[in-house]
């Protein structure tokens, strides 16, 4: 029997994860929705269902939304609250894609996908927009919150592709001058908030116009669609060049072992930086203790070095105290190779709805480490709308700004813009345990 050669190829063909963003009913359902159908990646049987929903509601289209919006609250509502994740593949490229919430409710929904994005799509609605005025007049082409919101998110998470996709085109009388005041527009924000764009496309989720298949001309644009310009898109490189740290994540003991040449414990987690081989020495984080790597198996259990971003675990020479939540860092000698602090500065991202004020304690978790951390300072809000640095003795839910941290224990941290894992810490309410803001390191 000759090899499947496509089979070869689709198992070598990149990765790239991308997210969904924009404002409440912008369509970002509806495009991954059209994605998946137009790209062959959902069943007949998933085709029906979702037709046959948009006909009892009287829809006299198909709602390709349906496809991504699973819970059955989101259905009743018509929008996203969770973060739905789908998969599918071209014959050039494989896809994960973050269906993330657009509403301000659910904005922390939309920064866990994409924390972890190669990609961001960004839609921007046209008939929410007063598109038909004078190129020269932004107030006629404001920008809605929410859009802001999301693009000044996207780019502190250090999305390395931002992709804007002017969507509902088909909607507005004149689409060419619709998406060119629109594009200036966006020209104008991102320039002004230093936001690298990919590219900004013409799109129509729900007649596929330039989302899979280019549509030259229409709206007077010429260039790839949607489908084409992810494809051509770079992953995000694994931090392989930083020294290893390495995030402890669960212990598992052999009891019954009689090995006394090395520990009896093997330390599993994703390595989040550099890379890990027998020969390294390490630090333990808290601890200070150091040892010797021995043995490395990746996520199959086969012995062999593990890179940035794969799963590993790890024998040491000896038995050290570790345990879940600590951190295994490299070690050259009597030098660490990183410096741990207590002191930190941070942009952040609020999500509570209680908000953020100067003397709290919140949680403040690294990697899978908690420790406690007091707001020390609130240095400023940033405005959405004009993107000024105000002052602020508090920040509200959505609010993004700079803030002083004092940790009670060090940790081992890097600025966010080298590494998104050593970068980055999750404060929690330390009473109801929720999840009240996302901190980029400086």
């Amino acid at each position: 029997m000759a090899p499947d050669t496509n089979a070869a190829q689709r198992g070598s063909m990149d990765l790239l994860r991308f997210a969904t963003a924009g404002s409440v009913d912008d369509g970002k359902s509806t495009l991954i929705g059209r994605l998946l159908l137009d790209s062959k990646a959902i069943f007949e049987d998933q085709l029906e269902a979702v037709e046959a929903t948009s006909h009892s509601k009287g829809y006299d289209y198909t709602d390709l939304a349906l496809l991504t919006d699973g819970l059955r609250s989101e259905r009743e509502q018509g929008i996203t609250i969770d973060v739905a994740y789908r998969y599918f593949s071209t014959a050039r490229r494989k896809f994960i894609i973050g269906d993330a919430p657009g509403h301000e409710q659910y904005t922390r929904n939309m920064v866990t996908a994409a924390s972890s994005a190669d990609a961001a799509v960004v839609l921007v609605d046209a008939t929410k927009l007063r598109w038909s005025g004078d190129s020269e007049a932004s107030e006629s082409h404001t920008l809605l919150p929410q859009t802001r919101r999301h693009s000044l998110l996207v780019n502190l998470l250090r999305v390395p592709s931002v992709v804007f996709a002017i969507n509902k085109l088909d909607a507005v009388p004149d689409a060419a001058r619709a998406f060119g005041n629109i594009r200036r527009a966006l020209e104008a924000f991102a320039r002004s908030a230093g936001i690298t764009v990919t590219a900004i496309v013409p799109v129509s989720a729900l007649n596929g116009n330039n989302v899979v298949d280019a549509a030259p001309g229409w709206a007077d644009y010429q260039g790839p669609g949607l489908l084409q310009i992810l494809e051509a898109l770079p992953s995000t490189p694994s931090e392989a060049d930083t020294p290893l740290a390495f995030p402890v994540q669960w212990v598992e003991k052999f009891s019954s072992s009689a090995d006394t040449d090395k520990g009896r414990r093997v330390f599993w987690g994703r390595v989040a930086t550099g890379s890990v081989a027998p020969g390294q020495q390490v630090a333990v984080l808290p601890g200070g203790q150091t040892a010797t790597v021995v043995q490395v198996l990746d996520h199959t259990r086969q012995s062999g070095p593990v890179a940035a971003g794969r799963s590993a675990g790890i024998v040491l020479d000896r038995e050290v105290d570790v345990s879940r939540g600590d951190w295994l860092l490299a070690h050259d000698g009597d030098k660490p190779l990183f410096e741990a602090t207590q002191n930190l500065r941070a942009t952040i991202a609020w999500l509570d709805e209680e908000p953020l004020v100067e003397g709290r304690t919140y949680w403040a978790v690294h990697g899978h480490r908690w420790v406690k951390a007091r707001v020390a300072r609130i240095t400023h809000r940033l405005d959405v709308h004009t993107l000024a640095r105000d002052a602020a003795g508090s920040l509200e839910t959505n609010a993004i700004g700079e803030v002083e941290l004092v940790l009670q224990a060090p940790i081992a941290q890097l600025p966010y813009h080298q590494s998104r894992t050593l970068g980055a810490l999750v404060l929690v309410d330390t009473a109801s345990h929720r999840t009240a803001g996302a901190a980029l390191l400086h």
